[in-house]
């Protein structure tokens, strides 16, 4: 008695079924399961549970189920019901056998969750995955052909050199946003990496660069500037810093930072030890088109980057606005 006033009042639809009668009819349901399909107790009960299956029901779901009564296994199945209005819903059905002492099968156990909530997001966080394999694929396309155009009017002009460093930013640029399309589509991006993709190249070895920083998420406008910046940074380093060398290293951290103006920053430390001795600006290490570049599109982002030519090796620190510390 105890046992089933709590199945009448639990908020979880539920139902039994009699595996001994013919077509396995329905013996119970709560009002839960009422109100989940829409249909009065004499409606449901001496009925097959069929009754909740539509044109859009997955037959191989179906399979699933029978399969499962037929071998009095539990199972828990995803399939699409339909209330008596006619309005679908997603039931994550969990079904299993109830036996006597003597172990003489007596009903089926049916819970009814619906998870049409669960399945839309899935549905939808599936659809945006798709369209940033496209966009990705697309933008791989045009940084080719922009490649392609640079190379072929350098050579044109006789300015292969200055063709080849401009295609140097755009490949940069190209894997910053490779690994981060996927998560663009949800409003964040994990920016370690874009971080990991841009530096690849310049530690084929895997030993030379250092990570150290956390898995913070932040805005994917950032992107270019992130991937621009570190470009010539890593740059700068193999002419003529750490890892132009053999024994130079390079340690990157990042992280969130809130400021006195209450704007939440991400920062970029980029720290040179190892390499030859640092020369002050000016000299060769310091300055040239690419750091130009990289300041124009700091100043756009109200970002800054600071460099300290610190005789161990360059030190280099960047800030980048994302927003107010709510974010």
């Amino acid at each position: 008695m105890l046992f089933e006033q709590a199945m009448a009042q639990t908020r979880m639809a539920i139902c039994l079924t009699d595996p001994n009668q013919d077509d396995q009819p329905i013996v119970f349901a709560n009002r839960a399961f009422r109100e989940l399909t829409g249909y009065a107790n004499d409606e449901i009960v001496g009925h097959n549970c069929r009754f909740l299956q539509g044109p859009e029901t997955d037959p191989a779901k179906v399979r699933e189920i029978r399969a499962a009564l037929e071998s009095e296994r539990v199972a828990v199945v995803e399939l699409l019901n339909y209330r008596k209005d006619g309005t679908t819903f997603w039931n994550a059905l969990h079904l299993g056998p109830i036996y006597d002492r003597d172990g003489r099968l007596l009903y089926y156990f049916g819970s009814q969750w619906d998870v049409t909530d669960v399945h839309t997001a899935r549905a939808e966080q599936m659809h945006a995955k798709a369209m940033s394999r496209e966009v990705s694929h697309r933008m791989k396309n045009m940084f080719s052909v922009i490649g392609g155009i640079v190379s072929v009017t350098g050579r044109s002009m006789g300015a292969q050199s200055v063709a080849s460093r401009i295609n140097e930013r755009i490949q940069a640029l190209g894997r910053a946003y490779e690994h981060t399309l996927d998560e663009a589509a949800f409003g964040t991006i994990e920016v370690g990496q874009a971080i990991r993709a841009v530096l690849r190249p310049y530690d084929p070895e895997d030993c030379r660069i250092v990570f150290k920083g956390n898995g913070v998420r932040t805005d994917p406008n950032i992107v270019s500037v992130v991937g621009l910046t570190l470009h010539e940074l890593a740059t700068n380093a193999t002419k003529y810093g750490a890892l132009s060398g053999d024994c130079g290293q390079v340690s990157v951290d990042w992280r969130h930072e809130g400021d006195r103006h209450g704007r939440q920053n991400l920062v970029i430390e980029w720290c040179e030890r190892g390499g030859p001795p640092v020369e002050a600006p000016g000299g060769g290490a310091g300055g040239g088109t690419g750091f130009d570049i990289v300041e124009t599109l700091l100043r756009v982002a109200k970002g800054t980057l600071d460099r300290n030519w610190d005789p161990g090796g360059l030190v280099a620190r960047v800030v980048i606005p994302i927003g107010s510390k709510d974010q």
